[in-house]
């Protein structure tokens, strides 16, 4: 229903239930829940932001969570299309790792990692990990997206990179743009994940 929020940035609040912030939007205030880093980020009241949302809606409310990364809004929703994982707990996890850190451990099938995080216990951090590999990697493209580079990267690496990125929902001209330039500052040896990391920089800095 709603892709994001632009407005001015009125109030900041924090409480036991969560970080929150309220933006302005033509005469009204949209309040949405944030991750602690996001409200960390923001220091001071009176600015312009933008902000991806997701509408969650509940049998006795409803309520927006909002992101200043788009990468971080996507990732949102897939981990809360794991059974058992809540709006909560996605937080939670995005708080604790950044997303090029989730994916590189669902990638590795890295469950110890994440149990990290308050209240991932190791039975459902296995779970989470079986459900997004599924989920990231199960992606069919049309076609492999050419990229040039000066160095020769692992294809496997450029091919699941991309294929993690097509599921987030970025574009062919997006990926091939972003990911040409972030093999620019890589190695030869470089894994998807690093990969996946220098071009979800880049993506982020353009949205």
């Amino acid at each position: 229903m709603y892709d994001y929020v632009k407005g001015i940035l009125s109030a900041k609040s924090h409480s036991s239930k969560g970080t929150y912030l309220t933006v302005e939007v033509s005469g009204i205030g949209y309040l949405l829940e944030v991750t602690a880093r996001d409200f960390s980020s923001l220091e001071e009241n009176g600015t312009e932001i933008k902000v991806y949302t997701v509408l969650l809606h509940r049998e006795d409310k409803m309520s927006l969570c909002g992101f200043l990364h788009k990468e971080e809004r996507d990732i949102f929703n897939i981990l809360t299309s794991v059974s058992g994982v809540g709006s909560k707990m996605a937080l939670t996890l995005l708080d604790e790792f950044q997303c090029s850190e989730l994916i590189g451990f669902v990638i590795q099938g890295d469950y110890k990692e994440l149990t990290r995080a308050k209240g991932v216990g190791p039975k459902l951090a296995q779970k989470i990990i079986l459900e997004l590999k599924d989920k990231l990697m199960s992606f069919k493209q049309d076609e492999p997206i050419e990229i040039k580079s000066a160095k020769k990267q692992s294809s496997q690496a450029m091919d699941d990179a991309q294929t993690v990125l097509s599921s987030l929902g970025y574009e062919r001209e997006e990926i091939k743009s972003a990911m040409s330039k972030a093999l620019l500052l890589l190695n030869e040896n470089s894994s998807a994940e690093e990969i996946l990391k220098e071009t979800l920089k880049i993506l982020s800095s353009n949205n």
